[in-house]
């Protein structure tokens, strides 16, 4: 494999006249990116210490770190491990590691390498960039700051004299490079030091620095804050973003499955032969985290047995039910009181009874969501719909908005909140209007417009996006004070409140290149996916991937003789992807971009060496399976399924430490 590392020890020479003079070192080491991924030590640290220590200086500590120019990560494995006494920091990495530390501690930080070997690749840090690899690096002289990259006109001997209130006379909006050098320089006490320095010339012969620049401003292109990582797949909403909600063609037989949520599956209460209505309770909750299950029907039960489950496989217990087509309801469907008139206790009843769970996939028992035990500030609702493809939440916020701001207000009353917001990503102008339009009679509910980024939709990013607060490893959303729910569970919290109906249908898309006829449409659960792929005139292709759910999320559907659930928001086709698997090339994509700021590549590393106590220590029980680390990575490698492995593998560990 090429090595394409970013830079090389400073000569014996060089390094004995950077230390001298000054003692108490702590030494700050970059494992190379963009080579092959391994567990052993880099050599340039031993040799740095060596050579101190044969001039007798005192080194304090050491760090060895992956991505140090990832800011994000960096901050925190070098929070508290810098002893007291330590005078100077020494960094082995390339110009944007030298930086990163740089502006995170405050002692002098100088580097002992040179960045003398760009070949047209760069480390991918999707933080600001600030080398401009230019191979002569200034920043032992500059406290650490590139007066190339920050300084407007790339000046290296001092300011010119143009910089009025601390902003360059070029670029207003941007702060003056060299007054933050010498202020740095001056809280280091290192002003004279720097004014004795020979003034140095720049060669712009030793490197190709502009196709290293715009390689580095392509790769971070996309980068938006709002919350860390993410990644902007190609949308494809285009095939049904348009298309208004249609009701599907009656079924003739539903098949619902008893286990359409997270936790217990529910009891059945109905046996073959018996006559069902719309609306009647046909499975009753098993447990705490549990939902009833109700019938989206009117007709026969035919049977009581297992059946294959869109997300779970073969042998589910389910209802089969012959449909009469009269959509007869039942008695229980009656609209309940005015919500001015229940209380927040009714609400949750409410919620309990019709089996109302989030529809956004998750499926987790929105009952209890409502029952945090702890105050909540907020309650918000996910409109992002960010997995591409997919339009079912459009769709819903277009022709539901109304029952959206009930379904909040519901909420917002049965945990005592004070606020309610609905964030749209920016790729739903129409949505964004009429939510908008709606809300404005009540002034504790806002809507958030924000640019549109995967996986945005995802509750942890949802709440630092809209509430500006991070949810700690292994806590919930309600540990910050947040309720999340999707739009299509609020549209139902309405549907059961205001109509008593209980959670027997939902939206889905059904889109793809590889739809004859892309649609949104109301189905009734239960309803046989393949009657839905022949409604829409079929699949136009042979080399055709078909999931539940979005590309980046959603299950393959390797039978389509299944139920749509609760969670089915969407069928798309779509290419098969057939690139093969590669080696891990270190290029660190995986770390830029993971939203929980886990590093995916040490998971799958940790998890091939069975180290479960790494793994533990990564926090691999964080990771959501969102696939961003996967749609990034350079080699292909399935990282999702391995973290999910390292995952089943750590977890009894977990148990044992947690004293389960």
């Amino acid at each position: 494999m090429v090595d394409y590392t970013k830079y090389v020890l400073k000569s014996k020479e060089e390094l004995e006249g950077l230390l001298a003079g000054k003692d108490n070192f702590f030494v700050v080491a970059c494992n190379k990116c963009f080579k092959e991924f391994n567990t052993t030590e880099e050599p340039e640290c031993g040799e740095l210490e060596a050579i101190a220590q044969a001039q007798g200086k005192h080194i304090t500590g050491t760090a060895k770190l992956d991505f140090l120019c990832n800011k994000v990560q960096t901050e925190k494995k070098l929070a508290g491990i810098v002893p007291e006494g330590t005078e100077n920091v020494l960094v082995i990495s390339c110009g944007l590691g030298v930086q990163t530390v740089a502006d995170i501690e405050s002692v002098p930080v100088f580097t002992a390498t040179n960045s003398l070997n760009y070949i047209g690749h760069h480390g991918m840090a999707l933080t600001k960039k600030t080398c401009g690899a230019c191979a002569q690096c200034y920043l032992n002289v500059t406290g650490g700051i590139c007066p190339i990259v920050d300084c407007t006109k790339s000046l290296v001997n001092g300011q010119c004299g143009g910089a009025k209130d601390g902003k360059c006379e070029i670029d207003p909006m941007k702060d003056c490079a060299w007054e933050k050098i010498y202020q740095r320089l001056e809280k280091q006490g290192r002003t004279k030091e720097f004014l004795d320095q020979p003034i140095q010339l720049r060669d712009y012969s030793v490197n190709d620095v502009d196709t290293i620049k715009a390689y580095v401003e392509e790769a971070r292109a996309k980068r938006y804050e709002g919350f860390y990582g993410g990644v902007h797949p190609t949308e494809n909403k285009e095939y049904t973003e348009h298309l208004a909600l249609q009701k599907f063609p009656e079924p003739d037989t539903v098949i619902i499955p008893l286990a359409m949520h997270i936790g217990a599956p529910a009891n059945p209460v109905v046996q073959a032969g018996d006559t069902v209505k719309v609306g009647q309770l046909i499975g009753e909750q098993a447990g705490f985290i549990s939902a009833p299950v109700h019938s989206s029907v009117s007709g026969t039960v035919v049977a009581v047995e297992p059946h294959t489950h869109p997300n779970k496989g073969p042998g589910v217990m389910s209802v089969v039910i012959k449909n009469d087509g009269k959509n007869t309801l039942h008695e229980s469907v009656v609209p309940n009181k005015p919500l001015e008139e229940l209380t927040p206790d009714e609400i949750i009843d409410i919620v309990k009874e019709k089996g109302i769970v989030g529809m956004g996939g998750a499926t987790f028992p929105t009952y209890v969501k409502l029952k945090p035990g702890k105050p909540i500030d907020a309650v918000l609702i996910n409109g992002s719909e960010c997995e591409p493809y997919l339009t079912a939440d459009h769709r819903v916020m277009l022709e539901y908005a109304d029952d959206i701001v009930f379904g909040l207000r519901a909420m917002m009353k049965a945990v005592s909140a004070p606020e309610g917001v609905i964030l749209i990503e920016d790729n739903k102008p129409d949505a964004i209007a009429l939510m908008e339009e709606k809300v404005a009679p009540y002034d504790n509910i806002r809507i958030c417009a924000a640019k549109t980024q995967y996986p945005e939709g995802a509750e942890k990013m949802l709440i630092k996006k809209v509430m500006g607060r991070a949810v700690p490893s292994g806590k919930l959303p309600a540990d910050v004070g947040c309720v999340v729910s999707n739009t299509s569970t609020a549209k139902a919290i309405s549907d059961a409140i205001q109509k008593g109906m209980p959670l027997v249908e939902r939206v889905v898309s059904v889109t793809g290149e590889f739809i004859a006829k892309p649609g949104n449409y109301m189905v009734k659960l239960g309803t046989n996916v393949q009657e839905i792929i022949d409604h829409c005139g079929g699949i136009t292709g042979d080399d055709v991937v078909l999931k539940m759910g979005g590309p980046m999320m959603g299950a393959p559907i390797k039978d389509t003789n299944v139920p749509i659930i609760k969670g089915s928001n969407g069928i798309i086709a779509i290419a098969a992807d057939h690139t093969e698997e590669k080696e891990c090339i270190k290029c660190g994509r995986c770390v830029d971009v993971c939203p929980m700021e886990l590093q995916p590549l040490d998971i799958y590393k940790y998890a091939q060496l069975g180290d479960t106590d790494t793994l533990l220590k990564l926090n691999v029980m964080d990771c959501f399976s969102c696939k961003c680390c996967e749609y990034i990575c350079s080699s292909k490698i399935p990282l999702v399924s391995k973290i999910n492995a390292a995952k089943g593998m750590s977890a009894p560990l977990l148990k044992k430490k947690s004293g389960g």
